[in-house]
Formats: C-alpha cells, sequence, structure tokens
C-alpha cells in the first residue's frame, strides 16, 4: 500500500476520533462539518482512503424509506485503519524519543571537548545491547564508533579513521553501513581498547540488519546525525 503522506495520516487519526465519539458511519457532510474542512474535501479524502482500504462507504437506506434514490452513501473505518494508526503512534513515540537522545548525545560530544569521552563511552556501552529500538540502537551504536576513533592517539590508523568518519553520508563517499567495518580496523590499531573494538565487532551484525530493514527517512536521520556528530569530534 502506498505510504500515507502527514496530511491524510492526520485526517485519517481524527475520522477515527469522530466515529468513536458517534459510534455509528458517517456522511462525508458530517465528517466535515466535525473537522473544519470544506464538503469537497471531505469526500474526496474519503474515497481516497477507500482506495486504500482505510475506510469502507456502502449505502444507507433509512428505515422506512423505500423511495427512489433516498439512500445516501456513510464511511466507516476499517480493521487496518486502526491498525496503522496504532503503527504510526508507535513510530511518532520512537521519533520522538530519538530526537531527545539525540540532542543529548550531541550536547555531550559538544561538552566532551573539555572534559572527555570516556564517561559518555560506557554509558553507551553499558546500554547499547538492551536498546529495542532500532533507530535509538543504530544512533548510539555510530556514537560509539565515533567517540572509540576520537579517543585514538595520533597515529596513521587513527588519522584515516578520522579522515573517513568526515566523509560520513556525503555522496559516494563512506556509507552508514561501512561504520560497522570500522571495528575491526580499531582492533588491529595498537592503543585502541581491543575490549571496545571487541564490543563493536560482535554487536555490528545487530547494527547491520537494523540498517537494512530501516526506513529510507530513518536512514536519512542518521546519516545526517552521524555527519553532524562527527563534525563535533573532528573539528
Amino acid at each position: 500500500m502506498k505510504k500515507l503522506t502527514r496530511r491524510q495520516q492526520d485526517f485519517l487519526s481524527r475520522f477515527l476520533d469522530v466515529y468513536i465519539e458517534a459510534n455509528e458511519s458517517l456522511h462525508y457532510t458530517v465528517v466535515a462539518k466535525r473537522l473544519g474542512i470544506s464538503n469537497v474535501t471531505a469526500y474526496e479524502m474519503l474515497r481516497l482512503l477507500e482506495e486504500r482500504g482505510l475506510v469502507e462507504a456502502y449505502f444507507h437506506l433509512p428505515e422506512g424509506d423505500h423511495g427512489p434514490g433516498r439512500s445516501t452513501v456513510l464511511f466507516r473505518p476499517t480493521a487496518e485503519a486502526k491498525r496503522l494508526l496504532h503503527e504510526i503512534a508507535g513510530k511518532r513515540d520512537e521519533e520522538n524519543d530519538w530526537e531527545t537522545i539525540k540532542a543529548a548525545i550531541l550536547n555531550q560530544l559538544e561538552t566532551g571537548k573539555l572534559t572527555g569521552y570516556e564517561s559518555l563511552l560506557n554509558n553507551l556501552l553499558a546500554r547499547i545491547s538492551e536498546r529495542c529500538s532500532p533507530l535509538v540502537f543504530t544512533t548510539e551504536m555510530i556514537t560509539a564508533v565515533i567517540l572509540t576513533v576520537a579517543m585514538l592517539k595520533d597515529n596513521a590508523v587513527a588519522s584515516g579513521l578520522k579522515e573517513r568518519l568526515q566523509r560520513i553520508g556525503l555522496p559516494g563517499e563512506i556509507s552508514l553501513s561501512a561504520l560497522a567495518g570500522i571495528g575491526s580496523v580499531l582492533s588491529l590499531a595498537e592503543r585502541a581498547n581491543r575490549q571496545v573494538a571487541n564490543f563493536l565487532i560482535n554487536e555490528s551484525e545487530k547494527y547491520q540488519t537494523m540498517l537494512v530493514q530501516m526506513s529510507e527517512d530513518n536512514r536519512r536521520r542518521l546519516c545526517e546525525f552521524a555527519r553532524e556528530a562527527a563534525k563535533i569530534i573532528t573539528e
């Protein structure tokens, strides 16, 4: 099924609220009045959602009225509409949680320029494995990789990795999926923390799986975060 726009999602959500409150199928003019929109807009949106299998339309003939042309079209949401809205609500909650976590990480990265990153890295390593949200898990994995590279003392490996981090997400350059491989490179670096490098390697398969299954919008969010985090670290 084609993805609904945010406007269509909001209309469906509000229509479901009106339907539940009325406890009966609704004529499009009633929907229009309750939502404060035009009759034409309400009718077109309901028909569009009907095509998507999210709304059912049927002819209703008032009891006792058997005259020709007396039936009206009423609309009601389908079970799929309720399932979809529940799924959308969960995704929005995840995105809101992610925005909070992202802001906190970026703030700690800025602060760490003066105080160091060891405490932040240790906190990340302690909780990453328990993360259920793919968006949060991959964000914290990316942060852990970037921090581990940043904490390497200057040598050929460290310089090469830092240069790669600066190119994250740029057209034709290092992708998010390639970050998992940095853990393997870190394990070869003389001054790298072997325990941290092994942890990143062990979690890399989960990271790759979540990344592949992620929506394009979330991969874009991750890419923008990775660039921002790497810029703070490498400046």
